[in-house]
């Protein structure tokens, strides 16, 4: 079982920066992309940015520019660091790893983290 804990959540001011971390229980060679995904209340969960193991990264459109993703594979953690919040940002951020198909077996294809509150308010 894969598991992933996130961190580095909390309250923030609008234009404050937080970076959040994502510790998987797995090593890196078992993971094809991670990610964070965000759920807003009355909304659906969406994409926030994506890292390959290639180091390839997607952004959603709304966080181009502010927000950063990026992987430390010594330590199996992905980042997102989180410049220039808005209000509209505020959200339950959650993690997630691609497995890789050798792996799907042992981990199922793909795993969540528990989720870290991200509010920005003044």
């Amino acid at each position: 079982q894969v598991q992933l804990v996130e961190s580095g959540g909390g309250l923030v001011q609008p234009g404050g920066s937080l970076r959040l971390s994502c510790a998987a229980s797995v090593s890196i060679i078992s993971i094809n992309t991670m990610g964070w995904y965000r759920q807003a209340p009355g909304k659906e969960r969406e994409l926030v940015a994506t890292v390959t193991s290639g180091d390839t990264t997607n952004y959603a459109d709304s966080v181009k520019g502010r927000f950063t993703i990026s992987r430390d594979n010594a330590k199996n953690t992905v980042y997102l660091q989180m410049n220039s919040l808005k209000p509209e940002d505020t959200a339950v951020y959650f993690c997630n790893a691609v497995i890789k198909n050798l792996f799907v077996r042992l981990y199922g294809t793909e795993a969540w983290g528990q989720g870290t509150q991200v509010t920005v308010s003044s």
